[in-house]
C-alpha cells in the first residue's frame, strides 16, 4: 500500500479548500497550489504549505502540467488530488502524476481516457445494453456533414464537445437556419475549454429531467452506488440547483438506473470517485449522456444524505485500501439540496460579474453546510468559474430542506458586487420546483417571475440604514461623546438629509439626531440597536428591529436585507458635470476577449442581430441590436482583449 502523508491539491477555491479540510481531518498535510490571482484565497491559507505557478490566466497556471508536479516536489509530496475541473479528467497528467512516482487520487489513465471522448464512451456503453440518446459521433467533422447529421437526426439538435462536459461549447440547435452559428461557436469554446474542437450530435430533449448516479470503486473488485441526483434545474446547460433524493424516481426506477450507471462503470474496471450521467423523457426513460471520471461539485449532496465522505473513500482507495462498504450498508437518510452561489446578473442574461467582495457572511442556521471560495476582503476576477461558494442543506423531508436552503439564502450576505442569491431563493420557493416538477428548462421558463423585482419598502429601509450607518461612522470617527447631538441648524424646525441614487430612483432621508443613538427619521422615531463591523441593527419607527449588513465605499452603500441586496450611491451637494457616455455606445460589461465580429461600418441591422461575441470566464456572450440602426463604427478586433466599460461598437439609428 503506498505511503500518504503529503497531499498536493491541483486546483483552486472552494474546490482545494473542500478537500484540504477532509486531507487534515484524516491526519494528513494539505499543500496548494496558487496562481497570481490567488495568492490571499482562503485555501492558500489553510493549507500546510503552498506554491505559486504562475499568471492568472489557467493556461499558464492551473494548467501546466509541469508547474504542478515541479510544485508537489518541491513540497514533496506523496499524492496530488486533482479536485474538478481543469485537469481533474485529463488523462496525460495523470498518467503525468504516476509516471512521477506520486499517487493520484483519482481513477485510473484508462478509465479516464475511455471515457473522456464521448464518442468512444457511447459506443463501448451502448454494447454493454445501456440505452442511448439518438445522434451522432462520427469522424467527419466538417460542416457539411454535421449539419446533414443534423437534419437526419431532427431538429432540435445539441451539439457537445467530444472532449468535455460542464456545459461549455453545448449548442442547441432548433431551425436550419441556426446550424452554421451553433457549429462554429461550439467548435470555438470547445477548443477554448479543452483543447479539441471535435463536436458531438445528440437529438434534443425538449424538457428532460438530468439525473446522475455517484459510483464509488476501490482496486480489489468492488463497485459500489451512492444513489441518484437530480440536477435538472439548470442555464445554459451549467447546472444550478442539485439533490438527492430525486422525486422523480419510483424504487423500481431508481433500482434501473443505478443499475445501468455501475454497467458503465464495470465497462471500464472503474476505480475512485465517478458520476454517470444520465438524461430522462416526461415518459420516464432514460439515456446514458456521459460518464464524469473525477469527484462532483455536487458530490456534497450525496455525502449529506449518505453519511460517507467521498474525498475520504477517494485518499483511502488511492492508498490501496479495500473499500469498508458494501451496497447493503448504504442507505439514503433524509433529503439534501445544494445551490451554487454565483457572482452573475440574473436580470442580464445571467452575464458573470466582477469586483471586490466587501462582506461575505452565511447565517448559523441548523441544518447548513457552506463550501466559501471567497471571504471579505477577497475578490472574484475575469479568470475563472464565478461561483462563490455552494450552500447545502441537509433534512429530514425535501420540503424542510428547500426552505432551510431559501432561509438561507435570504439571510447570506455578498455585498460589493452581483450575485444569484436572490434569483435562488426565489427558484427554491416556485411551485413547480416545490412540487418537484422539473426540468432542464424549468428556469427559461419561469425566468420573468425569478429575476429582482423593485422593492419600495426594501430600498426605503436600506436607504435609512444606511443613513444612520453614516451617521454613526462619522460620530465614531470625529469622536463626539454618545450623549452630544450633533446637526445643529439655526433653523431648529429644519432637519438634515441625505439623499440617494437606487437604481433610477432618488430615495431622500429627513433625519434628527435626538441623542443617545435615537432619531426622528422621517417624522417617526428610530433607534440604533447595535453596531458591529457591518453587522448593523435598528429598531424602526414601528417597534420592529431590522438586522442589516452595511458596507460603505467611497459614495457608495451596499446594504444586506432580509428582502434583498440594494446597493444605492450618495448623491452629492456639490454635483459636477460627468462626462457622458458614448451615445448608442455598446460597453463591454467585464474584461474579455473579441472572438468574433459580425458586422463593419455602415452595416445596416435589425433588433436582434447579432454584433459580436465576447469571450469572458470561458464562457461566450453574444451582443445582439436592440434597435433597427446603422453601425457607425465598429472600434474593436477579432482577438483583441478589452476591459470593463470599453466601447466596442458605436450605432446611429
Amino acid at each position: 500500500m503506498p505511503l500518504i502523508e503529503r497531499v498536493l491539491v491541483a486546483n483552486r477555491g472552494e474546490i482545494a479548500l473542500r478537500i484540504m479540510r477532509t486531507v487534515r481531518k484524516l491526519g494528513l498535510s494539505p499543500i496548494a497550489v496558487f496562481s497570481d490571482a490567488d495568492a490571499a484565497s482562503p485555501a492558500v491559507r489553510f493549507a500546510d504549505a503552498a506554491v505559486r505557478i504562475g499568471p492568472a490566466p489557467s493556461k499558464d497556471s492551473y494548467l501546466r502540467i509541469d508547474a504542478l508536479l515541479d510544485a508537489a516536489k518541491k513540497t514533496r509530496a506523496d499524492a496530488v488530488h486533482p479536485g474538478f475541473g481543469f485537469l481533474a479528467e485529463n488523462p496525460d497528467f495523470a498518467q503525468a502524476v504516476l509516471d512521477a512516482g506520486l499517487v493520484f487520487v483519482g481513477p485510473t489513465p484508462k478509465a479516464i481516457r475511455a471515457m473522456g471522448l464521448k464518442r468512444e464512451a457511447k459506443a463501448l456503453v451502448g454494447r454493454r445494453g445501456v440505452p442511448l440518446v439518438p445522434g451522432f459521433d462520427g469522424g467527419d467533422q466538417s460542416t457539411a456533414v454535421l449539419k446533414a447529421k443534423a437534419l437526419e437526426i431532427g431538429l432540435p439538435v445539441i451539439f457537445k464537445p467530444s472532449a468535455g462536459g460542464g456545459g461549455k461549447g453545448m449548442k442547441i440547435a432548433r431551425t436550419p437556419a441556426e446550424l452554421d452559428a451553433c457549429i462554429e461557436s461550439g467548435r470555438r469554446e470547445a477548443q477554448s475549454a479543452f483543447g479539441d474542437p471535435t463536436l458531438i450530435i445528440e437529438k434534443y430533449l425538449e424538457r428532460p429531467r438530468h439525473l446522475e448516479v455517484q459510483l464509488l470503486g476501490d482496486h480489489h473488485g468492488t463497485l459500489l452506488h451512492l444513489f441518484e441526483r437530480e440536477c435538472s434545474l439548470q442555464r445554459r446547460h451549467q447546472k444550478v440547483v442539485e439533490e438527492t433524493p430525486s422525486p422523480a424516481l419510483t424504487p423500481a426506477l431508481r433500482e434501473q438506473l443505478c443499475q445501468a450507471a455501475l454497467e458503465v462503470g464495470r465497462s471500464v474496471d472503474y476505480t475512485n470517485a465517478g458520476t454517470v450521467e444520465f438524461i430522462m423523457d416526461e415518459a420516464g426513460r432514460f439515456y446514458f449522456s456521459e460518464m464524469n471520471t473525477r469527484l462532483q461539485v455536487e458530490h456534497r449532496v450525496t455525502e449529506q444524505v449518505t453519511g460517507v465522505d467521498l474525498v475520504e473513500q477517494q485518499l483511502r482507495v488511492a492508498r490501496g485500501e479495500k473499500l469498508a462498504l458494501t451496497q447493503a450498508d448504504l442507505r439514503q437518510r433524509g433529503h439534501s439540496v445544494q445551490v451554487r452561489l454565483y457572482a452573475e446578473d440574473p436580470a442580464n442574461q445571467f452575464l458573470p460579474c466582477i469586483g471586490p467582495v466587501l462582506d461575505f457572511w452565511t447565517p448559523p442556521v441548523g441544518g447548513l453546510l457552506v463550501d466559501p471560495g471567497i471571504e471579505s476582503g477577497g475578490e472574484v476576477t475575469p479568470h475563472y468559474d464565478p461561483m462563490v461558494a455552494k450552500l447545502v442543506a441537509h433534512g429530514e423531508t425535501r420540503e424542510q430542506s428547500l426552505a432551510t436552503l431559501a432561509r438561507a439564502l435570504d439571510q447570506t450576505s455578498v455585498l460589493g458586487l452581483t450575485t444569484n442569491k436572490g434569483f435562488l431563493a426565489k427558484l427554491l420557493r416556485e411551485p413547480d420546483v416545490v412540487k418537484g416538477a422539473l426540468s432542464t428548462q424549468l428556469i427559461a421558463e419561469k425566468l420573468p417571475t425569478l429575476v429582482d423585482a423593485p422593492d419600495e419598502g426594501r430600498d426605503r429601509l436600506a436607504a435609512v440604514a444606511a443613513t444612520l450607518f453614516a451617521f454613526e461612522a462619522r460620530r465614531e470617527r470625529d469622536g463626539f461623546l454618545p450623549q452630544v447631538t450633533t446637526g445643529y441648524r439655526n433653523n431648529r424646525f429644519r432637519d438634515q438629509q441625505h439623499e440617494w441614487k437606487c437604481g433610477q430612483q432618488t430615495l431622500t432621508v429627513t433625519y434628527r439626531d435626538l441623542g443617545t443613538r435615537r432619531f426622528q427619521v422621517d417624522g417617526g422615531p428610530w433607534r440604533v440597536v447595535e453596531r458591529a463591523g457591518a453587522a448593523f441593527e435598528v429598531e424602526a419607527a414601528d417597534g420592529v428591529v431590522h438586522r442589516l449588513r452595511v458596507v460603505l465605499v467611497g459614495d457608495a452603500a451596499w446594504v444586506h436585507t432580509g428582502a434583498g441586496d440594494v446597493v444605492l450611491r450618495e448623491v452629492s451637494r456639490f454635483p459636477t458635470p460627468g462626462d457622458e457616455a458614448v451615445k448608442g455606445g455598446f460597453m463591454a460589461p467585464m474584461p474579455g476577449k473579441v472572438v468574433k465580429v459580425h458586422v463593419k461600418d455602415g452595416e445596416r441591422v435589425t433588433q436582434g442581430q447579432a454584433l459580436l461575441v465576447l469571450e469572458a470566464m470561458k464562457m461566450e456572450q453574444t451582443t445582439s441590436s436592440p434597435t433597427d440602426g446603422v453601425v457607425k463604427h465598429v472600434l474593436v478586433r477579432e482577438g483583441e482583449q478589452v476591459t470593463a466599460g470599453q466601447v466596442l461598437i458605436v450605432m446611429e439609428e
